[in-house]
Formats: structure tokens, sequence, C-alpha cells
């Protein structure tokens, strides 16, 4: 998209790229249909306000809504004729702005959830299982990650490699479409650091997806 794009130009845009209708939008925002089709026709604005409330309905910060008019190049976050964009995204961590699930394996804090469309996800995670046969089937899904030992000791299963230990301040980076688990090792629970990364700005929905998925399955 061109730069110094009109309000009407980035909704269009956004609507779009998810492919939605302009009724599908309005229902998802709380914004009238005849009331957005003006405002995207730049025939109508809307406050701040309302414009703030229109990007939190959508998962999005202003910040990041804004972002879309300054150029999408060959690499996200980089203008094809210009400086890399800064769009000024930032995220606490708090009690509020977690999300935690209980797989049985693992106890995991997603953190910074209030930022979307992200491709690295921070996670706090306790290790709960301790051998393999407690674990389960191996797990797997996009990307990769790096995992960091905070407290106690883990066993890493891979699915190409022999076990490994890692103990507290020690980490290891993989493949995360390598099948793995992290069971704790000569303690009642282990806590680790892991951030997981990829191509995809959907990750975070998908490994919550995924957890929340194998906390509905029967324990073995």
């Amino acid at each position: 998209m061109k730069k110094n794009a009109t309000l009407g130009q980035l909704i269009g845009a956004l609507r779009q790229r998810n492919g939605w209708t302009l009724k599908q939008m309005s229902d998802k925002v709380g914004i009238p249909l005849s009331t957005l089709a003006k405002v995207e026709g730049d025939k109508l604005s809307l406050s701040y306000d309302k414009l703030e409330r229109f990007t939190a309905r959508l998962g999005l910060s202003m910040a990041e809504f804004l972002a879309q008019g300054q150029g999408q190049g060959p690499s996200a976050g980089t203008a094809p004729d210009g400086p890399p964009i800064i769009t000024g995204r930032r995220s606490l961590t708090s009690d509020s702005n977690a999300v935690r699930i209980h797989t049985g394996s693992y106890d995991y804090e997603y953190l910074c959830t209030d930022l979307r469309q992200k491709r690295m996800v921070p996670i706090l995670t306790h290790v709960l299982a301790h051998s393999l046969a407690e674990f389960g089937d191996l797990v797997r899904h996009q990307g990769e990650e790096f995992i960091y030992v905070i407290q106690g000791t883990i066993e890493v299963h891979l699915e190409f490699y022999a076990p490994v230990t890692l103990r507290q301040g020690q980490g290891i980076y993989i493949d995360s479409m390598m099948g793995h688990a992290y069971v704790a090792k000569d303690c009642e629970r282990a806590l680790v650091l892991g951030v997981c990364s990829s191509d995809d700005s959907n990750l975070q929905g998908d490994l919550i997806q995924q957890a929340e998925e194998s906390a509905e399955r029967p324990v073995p």
C-alpha cells in the first residue's frame, strides 16, 4: 500500500486481506454497515475513540493498524523505498495479559497476548510430566523454538536425537516441526522460558489452540 493512505483505504485493505465482506466486518467491529461503507469510501471519518474501539475489536493495536499505510515491502516491516518501519509495538507481562492452559504434561502461561500477529511467542512453562511414557506422543508445530531452563532440570526428547539433559541456566534451540517433548528430571517440576517463532503471524493463536486441544484429551 502506498504511503499516506486514507482511513478508508486502510480499512478496505484490512477487510480485503481477511476476506471479509462489509457486512462481516460491520458485525465484528460493531459499526453499522452504512456507516462503515461511508468510512471505507472516505465519505465519513471516525473519531479517535471509535477508531480505537474498531482496532481493539479486531485484535489490533492502533500502531499495527496504522502501520498498514506505511508500505509493505519484500519483507515484513520494511518499506520498499525507505528505511524500516517503526510500529512502536510493545507489551508488558502481567496477570491480565497472559493466557494459562493446563495440559497435564505442561502448565503453559502465554505472555504478552495483547499483541496479535507477532512472529515470536514467549511462553513460561511448568514442566510436569516425569517420563516420556507419562508425557505421551511427541508434539510438533510450525516454526522454531528456544527453551531456557529457569528452575529445575529437564530431559529433552527429540524425534531424531538421543535425549539430552538441561539444567538451570542451560537452553536448546530446535526445529519445532521435529517431534519433541520436555519432561522434568530429578525434580517435582521444572520451569522453562520458551520463545517460539514462525513466519506465520497467527503462530500464537495456533499454539494456544493446540494446547487447548491437548488439554481436552483424556490422560493416558
